[in-house]
Formats: structure tokens, C-alpha cells, sequence
């Protein structure tokens, strides 16, 4: 009994030792559970990798394989790492090898006391999260983040009472899973970090907020690109009152800034970046006292005063970054209390006023040096004023430093030439002068400058690179005289990537310089006053280039027939004197502009299968001959086709029809023939279509109708016929210029021109047309409103050139073109035609008309009264009709009338010569044989009365400058003439025979007298 007793005592041992491993009868081999081993040789055989990353699970001790942990002296595993650690490829040659795939067994419930699970950043290729995960009771850890998973999250994920971290993130190209309801994460009340970037969460409602609340433990919430939407719920009161760090950034509130925030004095990290917040700011979350991490940039709409809101507490804040909002204001002095601030971006904003003197104040800071922590710095895009401050230099850690896009003045200072950190320097866009200093040159750690759009000039020397051996990034370009001296044999310092000095002068000769530059990948050299012929060594060091702008300079020679820069995508060679064949470049080619060259030769046939991905084709301007290789067809993503002013022949090929993205396409001032090809209907896509100055033939075809989205149609100078269809006013409703001049087109103006809101130049000019002139003409509601500067079709938007249509018009008898901008052009033009009826009073609606011409028609009926309407009117042409009436006095009010032709008419009466009608000779009025006055030599009947009464007034205007001794003079006059008068009056009133004998006398005098007159004046008029 005593030995079995004993025996029993050990035994209790021996359990109390292993505990409950070997009291339910499981097998401890070499410290590793058998059962568990089973488990993890399972688990083992449902994975896949390409490598041997799992190549350690063999023999009977798993707690010794890779990733895996067990309990000290049991052998029971608490934990499975197989987190990828090479994820995004961190200093791995090929991070793929170690990813994980393939399924988990279910077998792995039976690890009852695992602890931690990390399988991140493996691929588990979008098999959705194993339910059984929930019945993990003891897990404390689990990390599912960037594993491929996808579907719906698991409600069983809430059985895990224990839980106290839950990774379930991933990246914005692996995210596809999903969660419709919250609730099951209420029962992880043990839950600290919670991290679900880019979980689908748009069908939780608005109410988020309010279950995350109930965590009361939660240190950490991550809900980054979440698609969470729509107004944060009000808390009434905080349960997660330890929650020190909120990312919830990249999702659409669209709702005002949660003001609950305010009350967790316990938050150490808000990021709240990019959720379209709006509305004003509380300076109470200044208040946040223990604040590090503040980000709310890119909102858009959040507003406050930059002033008050700086103004806080945020003695330990070291990240505030508030760009891209619409915060207003001066920034404080005060912010040079925040000794620790190490990244401040108020960039994007509405912030005026001069320079701060902020980082002055370090009264309160331990370090005796300014901003002793402060590497970033950026206040670009403001309003900022005045000069740049000399302390900025005293910055000594500052790493980067933006001033962009402000309007900042003065010269910068010599003294930012000492940064012993700065790695990124941006002064582009504003109003500084003078020189760039010399100093620069010792900036050795500098890595970006960009001084472009500025006003400075000057001549960099050799010393201002002397030491910029890391330099990447050097934008001089768009300055006022910026100049360039260096040696011949200079070698810089640096390898530079991106290189802009864009009208710099660098010039007469090439750059011998670049010739040491290998790693050029942007090359911007426009306007730099270089000529001659490019040099042979530079197509050897160009393997790297991406981009090459070489435009407007006085280049020379040929270029290689085969540009094969690998990587080679934007070729700009436009206004240069380059000549020879068009050259190839690779397949990879987003833009080639050879225009305004003297390129000869034809289009080399296999263009399209060269550059396949091409999207700017700009040839125009040369001396290229031939036809349009069909190949053209192949480059389906092409947005522009400039072919203009060659010598192209042949028919335009129907191949065009497969570039289904092209917006503009210009083939004019070429000798295409053949009719325009009836697939272009095709190109839906298509704003603007110049084929002009050609010798089309045929008309509109009725696929036609299908470019609802044409703004320009330029088809002047061709041969083609047949009515203009009725329906181009519904299916061209965006139209804005049409211009249809020198064709054969017939009929009348049946198309709705009322549908044409948009329209403000039409020239139908040069055709055959007939019928009267619609009253609808007045409906063209473009034309009847002053036109501002808008932009149109932007062939190279993407380097920012304001490079537009062009457009001739008809003025005073003369083409003239018109760049831009061509919406400050408003036209119509209907000469040379055969229209009758009368001038449609109904165009005196179009009040921003300006330059009208229907002359060579056959019109009727008189110039409306109203015509005054017109007050933006500057060409009027009305010649060669047949119009009649008075030319309306209102007309001389016409201020901006600078040439009129009224010539070749019927107009009749006096010209209204004053005003603006004074400015006009006698050619305006020419052939009108009823017309007199000034400035035409005849005189109109009413001349000499008017002059005759001009005298009368005169001379009573005399009379009344004689002063007070004539009028009594007069006065005595007077009465000696009544007298003589009168005394006869009396005498032959008292003897009547005498009366009648003097009466007859006078009348025989006056009748001679009155005849005499008459027959003077006739004869002075003969005469």
C-alpha cells in the first residue's frame, strides 16, 4: 500500500511538473508535444512555397523549427510567426521566395493553448479567413494583415475574448475583403491595437464610432481607405477614454471635424488626413496637450485661423501637417514654442502675410538654437509676402525646405547657401530677383533644386556647383536672364536625373558638359539659344533619357533614323531646323513633336507598329511628301494627330477611325484628295477637326452625326458639296467654331441654329448658298454675352504649355490667324453667297458679336435703327448688296467699330458722320450714289440752309458781344427809323390817293427784286 501510495505521490509530481501533458496521457518527445507536432506537420502539407523556408520542420522537436515557440519545459506551442520578413521586398533579392500560399488546415484548432498567429504578408490567393479561427480561445495575437485573404470577415473573430491585438490591413492593391456589421468586435473587450486598413467597411452605417466605443481598452484605432462614409456619430460620452492613436484617414465623411475628439486629452496621434472634412476648425483642439502627430491635410474645405489655432498647447507636437485646406490667416509668433516640431506643412492654404518671425522665440525651448528639430518645412502654395528671412539658414537640420508658389520678393539670401542638412530646396514660383548665390555651391547634401518661374538672372559659374556631387533635380527654367559660363572642359560635380533650364541662355554652342551626365532621365533644354547640329556623343549617353524637350532653338542637321533610347517617351524637337527623314523612336513613345521643322521625305510606313503606344503625333509644319501610311491605325491610344502644313497627298486613310481615344486631329493646308472617310464616325471621342486648305470633295456622310462631342470643324478651302444637313444642330450641340468657307455647299440654313449654344464663330463664307438668313441667327447664345479666356484643346497639357487651336479669319479682306485664345473671338461670316431678304433684325441680339460680314449677297431692306446693340462690334462688312435706306445715326456710338464697308449699296441721305463714323474715309461708302455729306464730296440740300442759319445765329451771337454803349446806339437808331416811318404813314393816311400811288410803286420793286434772286441762285448751282 505505501509503495502504491508512493508511486501515486510521483506521479502527482511528475503532472504538477508537466502539468496537464503527460495527465491526459500525451507524449512529451524532446520537449515537443507529439500531438502538436501532428498539427504542425498538417498545417506544413497545406502550405506552398517556391522555397525552403519551412525546410526546418523535420525531426521530433518542433519547438526548435523556424517560427515556431513553445511554452518553457513543456513543449506546448503558444506560437506560429510566419510573417513574410522580406514583405515589399525590403534588402531581399527576391521577396517572392519567401511568400507563403495554399490553405490552412483545420487541424490547427487543436493547438489549444496558441497564444500569437502571424501569417503577414504571405499570399494566401484570396481564399477567404478560416472561420475556425474563432474557436482559438487562448489567442492573444493575431496578425492576418497583407495575406491575400478576401470575402467577408468572420463574425467568429468575436469568440476571441482574449484577443488583444487584430491585424486584419492590407495594402490598396490586395484589399478585397469586406465586414457589413461591427457588432461581433464588441466582445473583444481585451482588444488594445485595432488595425483594418482598407477593410471594406461602406455597409457598417454611420454608427461605427459608437460600437468602438465600447472597447474600453482600445489604445489604437487603424481604419485607413476604409470607404467609410457619411457623418461620425456625436458620442455622449467616452468609454475609450485610453485611445492614444487614431488613423482613420483616406475614407468620406463628408461631414464636419467630430468634435468628440476633443475630449480625449489621452490621444498622442490623430490622422484624419484626406476625408473630406469640412467646415471650421475648434482652436480647442490646441488643447491637446499631449498632441505629437497631428494630420489633416488634404481635406480640402477645413477652414479656421491659422493664428488661433497655432496658438495651443502642443508643446510636445513634432508632425502637424494642415495642407491642402483652406485655413486663412498669419501664422504666430508663438509656434516657435513647439521646440520639437519636426515636420510642419501649412502648404496649400490660404495664408497671407509677411514671413513670420516665429522661430525667433525659443525662450521657452531647452536648446539655445532655433527650431533645433525642425527638418521639413513647407509653406508653398499660399499667398505668403515679403522677403525671405535670413534665420531660416540657422535651421540645422532642415532637410527640406518648399516656399513654392507664394509671392515672395527680393533676392534670397546668401546665407542659405550654409543648410549643412538641406537635401531638398523649392523657391519655384514666386517673385524673387536678383542672382542665385555663389554659396549654393556648397550645399553638399542637396538633392532637388527648383528656382523656375521667378525673376532672377545673372551667370551661374562653374562655382556655383562646386560641391553639389548628390545632386538629382535642377529646374532654372522660366526666369528672366539666367545665363550659363563654364568652361569647355568643365566636368560637374554631380549625376544629375532631372535637368530643366528652359529658356536659360546656354547657347551658341551644344552643352559639352552633358556629355559627362550618364543618368539623365529629363532633359529640358527649350529656348536656350543653342544651335548647330547636335553632337555625336550625345545619342551614347542619352540610354537613360525619358523625356527630351529640345524645342526653339536653332538646331541643325539630322537626327538618327532609329532613336533607340530605351526608355525614351517624350521627343520634343518642335520650332528647330532640323532636316532629313522623321526619325523612329521605340515602341514606348508617349509624344513626338517634330513640327516646325524642315523634315522631308514620307512617313515611314511602319510608323504605328514602331510606336504602338503613342498618344501626341505632331509632325506639322514640314516638308514631309507622300501619303498617310495606313500603319497610322495601330496607334489606338493616340489623343493627337497634327499632319498639318505638308505637302501630304493621296486620300486620308479610314485606319484613323481605330484611334478611338483621339481628340484632335489636323490634316489641313496638305493636297489630300478623296472624300473624308465614313468611319470617322467612329471617333466619338473626337473636340476638334481641322481638315482644311485640302482638295476633299463629297459632303457629309450621316455617321457623321455620331461626333456628339466636336467643338471645332474646320473643313475651309475644299471641294466639297451638297446641302449642309439639317441635322448638325442636334448632333454637333457642343459645336463652337464651325468654319465650312471656300466649298461648293448649296441650299440654304436649315440646321437648328438655336441648338448651337455653344457656337460664337461661324464662317460658311465662299459657297453657294441660298434662301434668306434665318431669324434663328439670333439665337446663338455665345454670341450674345462677352467671351473670357477658356481653354480648348490642349495638345501637351501634361508639361503645361498653353498649346491651342489656331484659326484663321477673314477681317478687312485679309486672312488673319488667331492662336489664342480663340473663345475671345466672336464671328460671323456668311459673305459671298447668294442669300436675299432682309437684314434680320434679330442679329442686333448677338451683343458680343464681333465681326460680322454678309457682304456679296443679294440682301434688301435697310440697316436696323438698333444696330448700336452691337457694341463689341469691330468689322463690319456689308458691301456689294443691295440694302437701301439711311445709314442710322446710332451707329457713331459703335466705339470699337475699326473698319466698316457699306460700299456697293443703296443706301441714300445724309451719313451720321460723328463719332466713331468720323474714323471711316470715303471707300466705307463708295457705289452708294444717293448717299452725300461728309466724308463723301457731295453735298447733301439741307447743307446750305443749315448754313444760312448757321450765319443768322451767328451774327446774333455778335450782336450780343457789343457790350452796353452799342445797344444804345442801336436803341437811338431804332427810334429815328420809326419816325421816318411813321411821319409818312400819318401823311398818307390822311391823303388816300397818294397811298395808292406809293403802294403800287412798292410792289413792282419787290417782284424784280425777288426774281432777280432766284435766277442768281439757279445759276450759282449750275455752275
Amino acid at each position: 500500500m505505501k509503495k502504491i501510495s508512493t508511486l501515486g505521490f510521483l506521479v502527482i509530481i511528475l503532472c504538477l511538473i508537466t502539468k496537464d501533458l503527460t495527465c491526459t496521457g500525451e507524449a512529451l518527445e524532446e520537449n515537443c508535444l507529439k500531438a502538436d507536432r501532428e498539427v504542425l506537420l498538417d498545417f506544413k502539407n497545406g502550405l506552398k512555397s517556391s522555397s525552403n523556408w519551412l525546410s526546418s520542420w523535420t525531426g521530433d522537436n518542433c519547438c526548435q523549427w523556424e517560427g515556431i515557440d513553445c511554452k518553457n519545459n513543456t513543449g506546448v506551442v503558444i506560437s506560429i510567426d510566419l510573417h513574410n520578413p522580406y514583405y515589399r521586398g525590403e534588402a531581399y533579392e527576391n521577396p517572392n521566395s519567401m511568400i507563403l500560399g495554399g490553405e490552412i488546415q483545420p487541424s490547427l484548432i487543436k493547438l489549444k493553448s496558441l497564444r500569437y498567429l502571424d501569417l503577414s504578408g504571405n499570399s494566401f490567393e484570396y481564399i477567404p479567413i478560416p472561420k475556425f479561427f474563432g474557436s482559438l480561445k487562448k489567442l492573444q495575437y493575431l496578425n492576418l494583415s497583407n495575406c491575400g485573404f478576401s470575402g467577408k470577415i468572420p463574425s467568429t473573430l468575436g469568440n476571441l475574448s482574449r484577443l488583444q491585438f487584430l491585424d486584419l490591413s492590407s495594402d490598396e492593391f490586395q484589399g478585397s475583403l469586406f465586414v457589413k456589421d461591427l457588432e461581433w468586435i464588441t466582445s473583444l473587450v481585451s482588444l488594445k491595437p485595432l488595425n483594418m486598413n482598407y477593410v471594406n467597411l461602406s455597409k457598417v452605417g454611420f454608427h461605427w464610432v459608437e460600437v468602438l466605443n465600447k472597447l474600453p481598452l482600445l489604445i489604437e484605432l487603424h481604419l485607413q481607405d476604409c470607404r467609410l462614409n457619411g457623418p461620425t456619430s456625436s458620442l455622449s460620452s467616452i468609454n475609450f477614454t485610453s485611445l492614444s492613436v487614431i488613423s482613420i484617414s483616406h475614407n468620406s465623411f463628408q461631414s464636419k471635424f467630430p468634435t468628440w475628439l476633443l475630449n480625449l486629452s489621452s490621444l498622442v496621434s490623430i490622422d484624419m488626413s484626406e476625408n473630406e472634412l469640412y467646415g471650421q476648425i475648434s482652436p480647442g483642439l490646441g488643447d491637446l496637450t499631449n498632441l505629437q502627430y497631428l494630420d489633416l491635410s488634404g481635406n480640402k474645405n477645413l477652414t479656421g485661423s491659422c493664428f488661433q489655432l497655432l496658438s495651443g498647447s502642443w508643446k510636445k507636437i513634432e508632425f502637424l501637417k494642415l495642407g491642402d485646406n483652406n485655413f486663412i490667416g498669419k501664422i504666430p509668433s508663438s509656434i516657435g514654442n513647439f521646440c520639437n516640431l519636426k515636420h510642419l506643412n501649412l502648404s496649400f492654404n490660404t495664408l497671407t502675410g509677411s514671413f513670420p518671425e516665429f522661430l525667433q522665440e525659443i525662450k521657452n525651448c531647452s536648446s539655445k538654437s532655433i527650431s533645433p528639430e525642425m527638418k521639413n518645412l513647407d509653406l508653398s502654395n499660399n499667398q505668403l509676402v515679403g522677403r525671405l528671412p535670413e534665420w531660416l539658414s540657422q535651421l540645422e537640420k532642415l532637410t527640406h525646405l518648399d516656399m513654392s508658389y507664394n509671392k515672395l520678393q527680393g533676392h534670397i539670401p546668401a546665407s542659405f547657401g550654409t543648410f549643412r542638412c538641406l537635401e531638398h530646396m523649392g523657391l519655384a514660383e514666386n517673385e524673387l530677383n536678383g542672382s542665385l548665390p555663389v554659396s549654393f555651391g556648397q550645399l553638399s547634401q542637396l538633392i532637388d533644386l527648383k528656382v523656375s518661374g521667378n525673376h532672377l538672372s545673372g551667370i551661374l559659374f562653374e562655382e556655383h556647383f562646386s560641391n553639389l556631387s548628390k545632386l538629382k533635380i535642377l529646374w532654372l527654367d522660366r526666369n528672366s536672364d539666367i545665363a550659363l559660363n563654364v568652361s569647355s572642359t568643365w566636368v560637374p560635380p554631380f549625376q544629375i536625373d532631372d535637368l530643366n533650364m528652359d529658356s536659360c541662355n546656354l547657347g551658341p554652342s551644344f552643352p559639352t558638359w552633358l556629355r559627362s551626365q550618364k543618368e539623365v532621365s529629363v532633359l529640358a533644354m527649350s529656348n536656350v539659344t543653342i544651335s548647330g547640329s547636335i553632337p555625336s556623343w550625345f545619342w551614347n549617353i542619352s540610354s537613360r533619357l525619358s523625356s527630351l524637350f529640345l524645342s526653339f532653338n536653332q538646331l541643325e542637321g539630322h537626327l538618327p533614323n532609329q532613336l533607340n533610347m530605351t526608355s525614351l517617351t517624350f521627343i520634343d524637337f518642335n520650332s528647330n531646323f532640323l532636316e532629313g527623314p522623321i526619325p523612329l523612336p521605340n515602341h514606348l513613345c508617349f509624344l513626338l513633336d517634330l513640327s516646325n521643322n524642315k523634315f522631308s521625305g514620307s512617313i515611314p510606313a511602319e510608323i504605328g507598329e514602331s510606336m504602338p503606344n503613342l498618344v501626341y503625333l505632331l509632325l506639322s509644319n514640314n516638308q514631309v511628301t507622300g501619303v498617310i501610311p495606313e500603319s497610322i491605325g495601330f496607334m489606338q491610344i493616340l489623343h493627337v494627330i497634327d499632319l498639318s502644313s505638308n505637302s501630304l497627298t493621296g486620300s486620308i486613310p479610314s485606319t484613323i477611325s481605330n484611334c478611338s481615344y483621339l481628340n484632335f486631329l489636323s490634316l489641313g493646308k496638305n493636297n489630300l484628295s478623296g472624300t473624308i472617310p465614313k468611319s470617322f464616325g467612329q471617333l466619338e471621342r473626337l473636340q476638334s477637326l481641322h481638315l482644311n486648305k485640302n482638295k476633299l470633295s463629297g459632303g457629309f456622310h450621316q455617321s457623321f452625326q455620331n461626333l456628339s462631342s466636336l467643338k471645332i470643324l474646320d473643313l475651309s478651302y475644299n471641294k466639297l458639296s451638297g446641302d449642309i444637313p439639317s441635322w448638325i444642330g442636334t448632333a454637333f450641340s457642343s459645336l463652337e467654331i464651325l468654319k465650312l468657307r471656300s466649298n461648293a455647299f448649296s441650299g440654304g440654313l436649315l440646321f437648328g441654329l438655336s441648338n448651337l449654344t455653344s457656337l460664337h464663330i461661324l464662317d460658311l463664307a465662299e459657297n453657294s448658298l441660298s434662301g434668306s438668313i434665318p431669324s434663328t441667327l439670333g439665337d446663338l447664345k455665345a454670341m450674345s454675352q462677352k467671351h473670357n479666356i477658356s481653354r480648348y484643346i490642349k495638345r501637351r497639357a501634361f508639361i503645361g504649355e498653353d498649346c491651342e487651336d489656331s484659326l484663321i479669319v477673314k477681317v478687312k479682306g485679309q486672312d488673319l490667324e488667331y492662336v489664342k485664345p480663340l473663345s475671345l473671338i466672336v464671328n460671323i461670316d456668311l459673305s459671298s453667297n447668294n442669300f436675299c431678304g432682309e437684314f434680320q433684325t434679330e442679329i442686333t441680339k448677338l451683343s458680343g458679336l464681333m465681326i460680322l460680314n454678309l457682304s456679296r449677297n443679294h440682301l434688301n431692306g435697310s440697316i436696323p435703327e438698333n444696330i448700336s446693340m452691337l457694341h463689341e462690334l469691330s468689322s463690319l462688312d456689308l458691301s456689294s448688296n443691295n440694302l437701301y435706306g439711311i445709314i442710322p445715326s446710332s451707329m457713331s456710338s459703335l466705339t470699337f467699330l475699326s473698319y466698316l464697308n457699306l460700299s456697293n449699296n443703296n443706301f441714300y441721305g445724309k451719313i451720321p458722320f460723328a463719332g466713331q463714323m468720323t474714323t471711316f474715309d470715303e471707300s466705307t461708302f463708295a457705289g452708294n450714289p444717293h448717299l452725300c455729306g461728309s466724308p463723301l464730296a457731295a453735298h447733301c440740300p439741307s447743307d446750305d440752309l443749315d448754313q444760312g442759319q448757321g450765319q443768322g445765329q451767328s451774327n446774333v451771337e455778335d450782336e450780343n458781344d457789343d457790350g452796353f454803349i452799342d445797344q444804345w446806339f442801336y436803341l437811338s437808331i431804332g427810334i429815328g427809323f420809326a419816325m421816318g416811318i411813321l411821319g409818312p404813314f400819318f401823311v398818307l393816311l390822311i391823303r388816300k390817293s397818294w397811298c395808292e400811288v406809293y403802294f403800287n410803286w412798292v410792289d413792282k420793286i419787290v417782284y424784280k427784286s425777288l426774281w432777280l434772286g432766284r435766277r442768281r441762285k439757279v445759276n450759282g448751282r449750275s455752275v
